[in-house]
């Protein structure tokens, strides 16, 4: 059986230099950096930077253009003022805004921005699944 987990999430990046000046103007600091990749500590797991070609090499397929936006990650926020803070500090580190935050059809508060290699981030306030106090989810 395998583990209901994930513990590294890798984001392939056209320039590594640029993707971490991005996420460092979020606050994110790398913890541990190698030849061609950063990876940052996140609440229970790990975020990785890696170029997009060496990331297709990496996973067998060398010379494969990877692509963008097609999965969104979420960070999900006690209240609404905590999601416009977080949707407006993503715009000043220069994140492209896809949706401004607003009040959803389901009953819960959420947006959408995109990394400058097009990775999706949504900010959401879901009235249904408290979070813990670290900001970690559990789904009811």
């Amino acid at each position: 059986m395998i583990p209901k987990r994930v513990t590294l999430i890798t984001l392939g990046v056209a320039d590594l230099v640029a993707a971490k000046a991005f996420y460092a103007r979020l606050g994110w600091t790398p913890k541990q950096e190698a030849e061609g990749v950063a990876f940052f500590q996140l609440n229970g797991m790990a975020l990785a930077l890696f170029g997009r070609d060496d990331l297709a090499t990496d996973q067998g397929r060398a010379g494969v253009t990877l692509g963008t936006g097609a999965i969104t990650l979420a960070q999900n926020f006690a209240t609404v003022a905590e999601v416009d803070a977080a949707f407006d500090a993503a715009l000043s580190a220069g994140a492209t805004p896809l949706k401004r935050p607003v009040t959803a059809d389901w009953g819960g508060y959420s947006g959408y921005w995109a990394d400058p290699d097009g990775h999706v981030w949504e900010v959401a306030m879901n009235p249904f699944w408290p979070l813990d106090d670290d900001g970690g989810l559990t789904l009811p």
